[in-house]
């Protein structure tokens, strides 16, 4: 095939010669025939086999066409194309092929932009706000549309106007023209990244109106370009947001004047289209769904509510903590988005609890399930404690029927309480591999099966400890308990869980324990991995490392995780774990191709603050939950953008620079962020459990690593030990200070605030190279600038392209005249190694306190790929994985141009910012 395309080349309308490329053929076929059947072609075995036979004709009758007549142009290709059509019998095909051939060509004519504008504004009125019919001047609107997009060149503004108009309508409303623009220009960022800021442009100035209609401003015209007037607007907004009880009556107490004076309008052009409809839809406080906070009001208000009680510093906090976040520098999780500043700032993004084996307790759990969902927390479930099916209760004299109807309940109570009216409710519960219900816990998410005994709305979680791995590598047999026979098994971990464990199976193989049944590790493993294929639940999770690498050990037992898989805190029936958290946008700390470390150290420095400062302003639903978090003061400072950060520094995400990129910036990051709270421990105190703990040792994460080798033995893990920095200045210092947080570090989805902020989210693999993407605020076409940026400075980005990289599902790697070294630098999640992206996480592991979200990328999967990637990922080190992702049920829809995420259903959820991931961030 590519033989051929080298010998044949094609006259364009411009005079240019081109190699003949049958891709495109193919694609402009294929369009026409999935019009005309109603269904898309190029998913369909039978009828790419039909697309290659006319490709194939198509080809032979060019090289017959070029042999009589030398050269040939697109217009005669194009005619050859509807003849084969013709000759097979698809005629209906052939008539689409017309008329998308004729679509095509009414495109390429030049465009009458001003005449089409002056014909609909002098035919058609508008309905003004006063519900008068008027005309308007066309000058007006294309003024406007002049305006919004200055500064963007790339930007065919004829191309909007024209297109614009075919929404608009007689005697049209003035906001839908304003609609129709919108929806028009997001339609072309697949074109160009530029549409996508003048996307944002439409929707800010169309929110500037809304809200200086809110404050009784003059009315303007809905085409008028707002400077939006933040300082005038600034007090009335606060005093409208506190009468409107909505806004804290503290905030009035700070120095107005000088926040007025720090705000930064310029950054609102800073949002993209999707984090600005994001904003709009979710984040920006409304009263009667009408919005009187703008960008920069939010983000202050964000600012204050964490700088409340700074004392007589906290004005200059407050601008501090603006400037950050404000800049994209550094972005808070979702909750403290939302609730900072207000009547009810529950900011906290996680909370994990341990359900107790008593009846009383387990519905207490679940009530306090209830109110931590209703103020915006996602949560974490650890119900190994509740005894198994058929075990003994002896207040009854009965037998009980285990875990699972008790989590069926917890399931519909998170339906039926959701966040704060905003979200879904979102709950993982999570269960030890010894439990004896745990075979029917690996099914509550599949699809067949008695409903009673299913959790649709429920992620779920495999607790695993280290002994369950040692047996499954080494094909051992495996006896599950319940744990109302062996309740310590619960609170253990490393050497004396394998201890206690041999005995308890002792004791079973004697008949002193009677509940009990025997299987293999490696069936039970086998069953495991294909649930998550299956249903992408349990995630795998490793109890273990979570616990061996605790600093708090010496005050409790790691019995979950939290929703995401990146919390790694004590629980207890008497302690709610809490965790807030905050992500470092790492695209703005590469400078000139390099990491700033200094303004690294800085964002991370105030980073922490804002952190620490959440735990005594938070409002917390469950005094458990309250005395925790005020004892502990445990943090989670994550990244996102890891991958923007790589593309800036030109390294590929497979490559062994990234993986030693991974490392030295965690490092940094590890060091900063430990310093940080050694500095506030100086200020403010040590935490309430600081003594005993691994940090009042002299031991830093780093060194933990060490432990996990110690307890496992070499034999089963495989870790990296190098590196850069002084670490024994930074333990003599705390040996000094103390620390203010139990724990600092912990990497989440970001789902969220990567999409406010516009880069990718966490540490994640960029998706694909273009592709639409689906949430609560509608679809979103997402394009790879840095992709696209690259394309242009070779001269490369053009229309074919673009249908290129639709026809390739987002992907450059078979598109020939992409250069070999963007291929490797632009590679998208499914054509990553597997195994690169569990060792660049390993590198990030040893500097973390707590874990770190990962999801496993898999291009057409295997039970022999499953089985190998989840035990590397073991045996690195690694605390959890997240969400496995598989290729095969993905889906590229080639003619709308929509590439979906459409994973398992549950990895929809968490793609589509509905559930796990965004309750995070």
């Amino acid at each position: 095939m590519e033989e051929k395309i080298n010998v044949l080349h094609v006259i364009k309308r411009n005079g240019d010669r081109v190699s003949y490329n049958e891709d495109k053929i193919k694609i402009a076929m294929g369009k026409a025939f999935s019009a005309t059947k109603n269904i898309d072609v190029f998913r369909s075995a039978q009828y790419k086999t039909v697309l290659n036979e006319l490709t194939s004709q198509v080809y032979q009758e060019v090289q017959g066409f070029i042999a009589s007549h030398k050269d040939i142009t697109v217009e005669q290709i194009q005619d050859i194309v509807e003849r084969v059509l013709m000759k097979v019998g698809h005629f209906d095909v052939a008539k689409n092929y017309i008329i998308y051939r004729n679509n095509r060509a009414e495109l390429r004519k030049p465009e009458k932009d001003q005449d089409s504008v002056s014909a609909f504004f002098s035919q058609f009125t508008v309905q003004n706000r006063n519900n008068e019919s008027i005309h308007i001047e066309p000058d007006v609107f294309n003024r406007f549309v002049s305006l919004v997009a200055k500064g963007f060149p790339e930007v065919d503004l004829g191309l909007i106007k024209s297109e614009s108009i075919k929404t608009f309508y007689n005697n049209i409303p003035e906001d839908d023209i304003i609609e129709g623009l919108i929806l028009t220009t997001r339609a072309f960022i697949e074109k160009d990244p530029a549409y996508n800021f003048v996307a944002a442009g439409f929707l800010l100035n169309a929110l500037y109106q809304e809200i200086l209609g809110f404050f009784d401003r003059p009315a303007l015209s809905v085409l008028e370009k707002v400077s939006f007037p933040y300082q005038d607007i600034f007090p009335l907004y606060l005093q409208a947001g506190v009468e409107a009880e909505l806004i804290s009556p503290k905030l009035l107490e700070f120095d107005i004047e000088k926040l007025q004076q720090s705000l930064h309008p310029e950054r609102d052009a800073l949002f993209g289209y999707l984090g600005l409809q994001t904003l709009y839809d979710r984040y920006l406080l409304n009263t009667d769904d009408k919005r009187f906070e703008a960008p920069q009001l939010f983000l202050m208000r964000v600012a204050m509510g964490l700088a409340i009680n700074e004392g007589a510093s906290k004005t200059e906090k407050a601008i501090e903590f603006y400037n950050l976040l404000s800049s994209f520098d550094y972005m808070a999780s979702t909750p403290t988005l939302f609730n900072s500043g207000t009547l009810h700032q529950q900011l906290s993004s996680c909370y994990l609890t341990t359900v107790p084996d008593d009846l009383y307790e387990i519905f207490d759990s679940i009530r306090d399930n209830a109110m931590l969902s209703k103020f915006a927390g996602g949560l974490g479930n650890d119900w190994t404690p509740v005894r198994a099916l058929g075990a003994f209760i002896k207040g009854t004299n009965g037998k009980s029927q285990g875990v699972i109807p008790f989590m069926k309940v917890a399931n519909d109570t998170a339906v039926a309480v959701n966040q704060g009216g905003k979200r879904k409710g979102a709950v993982c519960a999570y269960l030890e591999t010894w439990h004896l219900d745990i075979e029917e816990f690996l099914e509550l998410r599949k699809n067949t099966g008695d409903e009673r005994r299913r959790t649709h709305d429920m992620n779920i979680a495999n607790w695993i400890p280290d002994l369950f791995m040692k047996r499954v590598v080494e094909e051992g047999s495996w006896t599950l308990f319940s744990p109302s026979d062996v309740p310590d098994l619960h609170d253990l971990y490393g050497r004396k869980f394998e201890e206690r464990y041999a005995y308890y199976e002792q004791q079973a193989a004697e008949g002193k324990i009677r509940n009990f049944r025997v299987v293999e590790a490696v069936g039970l493993w086998r069953k495991m991995l294909s649930m998550v294929f299956e249903t992408g639940h349990p995630w795998v999770v490793f109890k273990d490392p979570c616990n061996i690498r605790n600093p708090q050990q010496h005050v409790g037992v790691v019995h979950s995780s939290n929703l995401c898989t990146e919390i790694t805190l004590n629980t207890s029936k008497d302690e709610i774990a809490v965790c807030n958290l905050g992500s470092i946008n790492l695209a703005n700390h590469i400078i000139g191709g390099v990491l700033d470390r200094e303004k690294l150290k800085s964002t991370i420095r105030t980073a922490v603050r804002m952190l620490d400062n959440v735990i005594d302003i938070n409002f917390y639903p469950v005094e458990k939950a309250r005395n925790s978090n005020m004892r502990h003061r445990p943090v989670g400072l994550g990244i996102m953008g890891f991958h923007d950060a790589l593309y800036l520094q030109n390294i590929p995400y497979d490559s062994p620079e990234a993986i030693e990129f991974s490392d030295m910036l965690m490092e940094q990051i590890s060091y900063y962020a430990i310093e940080a709270s050694a500095d506030l421990a100086v200020e403010k105190g040590k935490y309430q459990t600081y003594e005993g703990s691994l940090w009042s040792k002299g031991i830093l994460p780093i060194d933990s690593l060490a432990f996990l080798v110690e307890e496992r033995s070499e034999e089963f893990v495989r870790v990296n030990y190098d590196t850069r920095l002084n670490w024994d200045l930074l333990r003599q210092k705390i040996k000094k200070t103390g620390m203010r947080n139990s724990n600092i570090m912990a990497i989440a989805p970001t789902a969220t605030i990567a999409n406010i902020v516009g880069v990718t989210q966490s540490i994640e693999p960029i998706y694909q190279n273009i592709y639409v993407k689906s949430n609560l605020s509608g679809e979103f076409y997402l394009i790879n600038t840095h992709l696209v940026n690259a394309l242009k400075k070779l001269g490369l980005w053009d229309e074919t392209m673009i249908s290129d990289l639709k026809y390739y599902d987002g992907s450059v790697q078979k598109i020939e005249r992409v250069p070999a070294e963007l291929k490797r630098l632009y590679k998208t999640a499914f054509e990553i190694d597997p195994e690169k992206i569990i060792d660049t996480a390993a590198r990030r592991q040893k500097w973390i306190d707590q874990a770190q979200s990962l999801n496993i990328y898999l291009d057409h999967p295997s039970g022999k790929k499953l089985d190998a990637i989840y035990k590397q990922a073991w045996m690195s080190g690694l605390k959890s994985t997240y969400y496995l992702r598989t290729v095969g049920a993905s889906s590229a829809e080639k003619i709308t141009s929509v590439v979906e995420e459409t994973t398992y259903e549950e990895a929809i959820v968490c793609s589509m910012d509905n559930g796990a991931c965004e309750v995070c961030q």
